[in-house]
């Protein structure tokens, strides 16, 4: 079975804490970024995008930014992507599976 299955990325999202957010602009209106959706691609790889919502209130469009090359947003991606393994480390115990 396991080789019909093919799982083309993982992905988690992650709460980005105030003291490392912020803002960028996308067609004239400025977003506050809150949120990281980081992805683990088939080749092993890390991908990340940013979202969040336009300063001045309102719904934002569902639109994604770079995430800029700090060293505290990479680690907290790396960091995410430790506690999302031992997630699903937990949720699958093949001693329990029925």
């Amino acid at each position: 079975m396991t080789d019909e299955v093919e799982v083309s990325a993982l992905a988690i999202n992650v709460a980005i804490p105030d003291e490392l957010q912020w803002t960028d602009n996308r067609r004239e209106v400025t977003f506050r970024l809150t949120t990281l959706n980081v992805r683990l691609l088939p080749d092993g790889r890390l991908a990340a995008k940013a979202y969040g919502r336009p300063v001045d209130g309102g719904r934002g469009a569902y639109t994604s930014f770079a995430v800029p090359e700090r060293p505290e947003l990479t680690g907290l991606i790396g960091e995410a992507a430790k506690v999302a393994a031992e997630r699903w480390r937990a949720a699958y115990d093949p001693e329990n599976d029925a």
